[in-house]
């Protein structure tokens, strides 16, 4: 598939868009950084511009599956789970791990996605409310990011920016 994944901080939303064409197969609901976009480690916000998909973790585990240090915790996701541990950023589902491409914006030095440990990762169904509320990462319904995740493959580009500004040709 000649595609890449667009995500608009903007609307809260991912798309899957195909290369050639623009053709947008697929939108989705994300929620992005409260502290809204920028690059810089430990600001608690989402990176923006072109980045790879480095790896893929969580194939086949159940929805809801609990990762912490992108590992199986062995636990599913409840709401009763979540009232138990109300501070926790949970990491659910599936993770696509980010890794910039561009030096100097999102990749390298005090700017880099990769070890900022930037993903598309599931989460709480009830934490999609078209509102950016996450620490850095993209957030998606279970049942969505499970979708993308088999979608995609390992090394797709993914552009984030906070306007309609269509993005540059993919490097």
């Amino acid at each position: 598939m000649n595609c890449f994944l667009w995500i608009r901080i903007d609307r809260q939303r991912l798309y899957l868009r195909q290369i050639d064409n623009g053709i947008i197969l697929r939108e989705f609901p994300v929620s992005t950084a409260k502290n809204g976009p920028g690059e810089w480690e430990n600001s608690g916000c989402t990176p923006r511009g072109w980045h790879v998909i480095r790896a893929k973790i969580g194939a086949g585990a159940p929805l809801g599956t609990v990762f912490v240090g992108r590992r199986p915790t062995g636990e599913i996701y409840t709401p009763t789970l979540g009232k138990q541990h109300p501070d926790r950023d949970w990491i659910l589902t599936r993770i696509l791990w980010l890794s910039g491409l561009e030096v100097g914006r999102n990749r390298l030095g005090k700017v880099d996605t990769f070890r900022r440990y930037i993903y598309i990762h599931g989460c709480p169904d009830e934490l999609i409310r078209d509102a950016p509320e996450s620490h850095g990462c993209i957030r998606m319904r279970n049942e969505d990011i499970a979708w993308v995740f088999d979608a995609v493959d390992h090394g797709m580009r993914v552009y984030l920016s906070e306007d309609d500004q269509l993005p540059p040709s993919p490097p």
